[in-house]
Order: C-alpha cells, then structure tokens, then sequence
C-alpha cells in the first residue's frame, strides 16, 4: 500500500514509523511548509492518505484527495459541523473516506461502553453527568472531539419521558464538559455519574500517541481498495 502523510507533526512521524514497520510505502509528506505539494500530480500513485492537521484545514485536505480519488484516513478533531457533507460529496464521487475522533482500540472501547451506560442511567434521573477531558497543552481544540462524540452519544439516548437529564449543569439537552490542557498528556476522557450517594465513573487514559498512529493506520488498511464513508464502527465489526 502506497500513502500520503498529510500533517507531518508529533502524530505524523508516529503513523510514519508504523507504516515502515508494517511494510508500507510512503509515497508523500505533507505539512505547512509544503502544503501546494497536495495536488493532482502528487496524490496520483497514492493509494491512501492519513491526514491529522488542523480544524482550519482537514476539510479542504479531504474533499482534495476525494476529488483526486485518493482514499483519505482523517482523525483531525474540531471541525465535524461539516463532516456530514464530506461523507455525502464521498458517495457521490463515488470516493473512500474514514473519519474517527480518536483511533485508539480502547477509546472505541469506552464509546460503546457509555452507549450502553446511558441507555441504563436514563432510568435513574437521580445521577447527574459530566464529562472532563485532559489533554497536552498543544491541542487546538477544546472540547476535545472524543469528549464530543461521548456527550453527544449520551443525548441520543435520553428519554424525554424520564425526565434524567444533567439537572445541575445542563438545563437543557447539553452534558457539561470541562477541558483541560497542561503538560504532554496524550489524552484522559472521564465520563461520571454522580448522585447524592454515590459516583460512577467511565474513565480511559492513552498513555502514548502510538496507540492513536496504530489506530490510523490499521483503517488505512481496512479501507485500501474500498469505496464508501466508514468509521470505527465498521473497523471494529
């Protein structure tokens, strides 16, 4: 499998010593000094990207290499208002896509996990929730996008009838998220439960970026020669 680098920083250099060690060849890096060196002649020969940057970029990075019909792997948080209409132009392109807000096998873990806490919790509307995320002091965005896919997932399951609902910091159908950023934290994500008597928590922390650039690279492989809009979800089936 021949792949573009797309964001050439602390997790980059990860997905690029995964790569070589899985046997995979890069063909193109890309970052800020080189950005015009995405284009139509470079992207051709590639058969998929990975492609963690910024939110101000990551779009337009994955409607260029759909357009040139290059499989793009994305894992850029902060940007995913616009998600859905990559994933509409992608079927009709007829292109590939994967997008996850963390490629972490745990992470994917704790997501299924709460689904199934919420859909339980929402019959006991004497627990409040929130959710804090912690991560390194260079993140970007904030909330993180893990912390947003874990409140956004606990919404959909609540129960308008119940009345369970985060009394104490959310009046209406939002979930409190507090965000922190100190040190060179990989990433911590705690979802707790918490009523006059006692606290739940749902906790995962990553203790390196390798699990994350493995993660990247292992839907690299699940989409190489497919067609379609993916995520975790399909990965993990």
């Amino acid at each position: 499998m021949t792949t573009a680098i797309i964001g050439y920083g602390k997790m980059g250099r990860e997905i690029e010593k995964i790569l070589l060690e899985r046997d995979h060849s890069i063909g193109l890096i890309i970052d800020a000094d080189n950005a015009a060196d995405l284009n139509a002649d470079n992207l051709a020969g590639i058969d998929v990207a990975i492609e963690f940057t910024t939110p101000a970029t990551a779009y337009d990075n994955i409607k260029l290499c759909l357009d040139n019909g290059t499989a793009i792997v994305s894992g850029t948080t902060g940007w995913t208002d616009r998600l859905g209409e990559l994933q509409e132009y992608c079927a009709q392109v007829g292109g590939a896509m994967f997008y996850a807000s963390n490629y972490s096998l745990g992470v994917n873990l704790m997501f299924r996990l709460n689904r199934r806490l919420a859909e339980i919790m929402n019959t006991l509307p004497q627990y409040d929730v929130r959710i804090e995320e912690v991560h390194h002091i260079q993140k970007k965005d904030a909330p993180s996008g893990t912390a947003i896919t874990l409140a956004d997932d606990i919404i959909a399951r609540l129960d308008r009838k119940s009345g369970w609902i985060n009394r104490q910091t959310a009046p209406s159908d939002e979930i409190a998220i507090t965000s922190v950023r100190e040190g060179m934290v990989p990433g911590i994500h705690t979802v707790t439960y918490e009523s006059e008597d006692d606290i739940l928590e749902l906790k995962h922390t990553i203790k390196n970026r390798r699990t994350l650039a493995f993660g990247a690279v292992a839907a690299a492989e699940f989409l190489y020669g497919k067609k379609g809009a993916y995520s975790m979800d399909d990965l993990l089936k």
